[in-house]
């Protein structure tokens, strides 16, 4: 394992754009919250939360979801602590059962989909009866997997540039940034 640099670190965050606020972040998990519930509230949803980008999402999300609910993870990666997706690991499959359930995917960022697009597949292939997902994040660009494919439920658009904050990290550091924030461009090489 290559030593981190806490000072690079710092200095990212210290030189990073401010794309969204706490407080814009914060109404966008309330706008999402308000979704979810309008179209899962009698379904008796599996929130299915991916690690470890999806925890703060879904940590936000879960209070504001007042209806009855299962909550399981996964976790599956194409990043790791790179800036750019590389093969699909799965390092924990879902515990629940998921034949016969609707299940709800809850992830940081859709950036091109081929995790999420996994993770959906997968599901289908246990049995679910329905499949969807929910990031906080949507990136603009016309990378996606699929033309057009984007998450039943977003939070923000935000542009194709590498964010850190409220879950997605910069090379393993500053999930806990209060809000979304572009690493400037220059250090965004792999």
């Amino acid at each position: 394992m290559v030593p981190v640099d806490l000072e690079s670190i710092r200095r990212i965050a210290n030189e990073a754009d401010c794309l969204f606020t706490r407080t814009q972040v914060e109404a966008a998990i309330d706008r999402m919250a308000d979704q979810i519930t309008d179209a899962m509230h009698e379904r008796n949803p599996l929130l299915l939360c991916v690690m470890n980008g999806g925890v703060v999402t879904c940590g936000s999300l879960l209070p504001r979801l007042d209806f009855p609910l299962e909550l399981d993870f996964l976790q599956v990666g194409r990043y790791g602590d790179a800036t750019v997706g590389g093969e699909l690991s799965w390092r924990v499959r879902p515990q629940q059962e998921l034949r016969g359930r609707e299940v709800l995917v809850i992830d940081d960022v859709l950036d091109e989909g081929y995790t999420m697009q996994a993770i959906l597949a997968h599901c289908r292939e246990e049995g679910a009866s329905a499949a969807r997902c929910a990031v906080l994040v949507d990136k603009n660009h016309k990378r996606k997997c699929r033309k057009g494919f984007r998450a039943d439920f977003t939070g923000l658009d935000a542009p194709d540039r590498f964010l850190f904050g409220y879950g997605l990290d910069y090379q393993g550091y500053l999930r806990n940034a209060p809000g979304l924030f572009a690493v400037p461009d220059e250090h965004t090489s792999a």
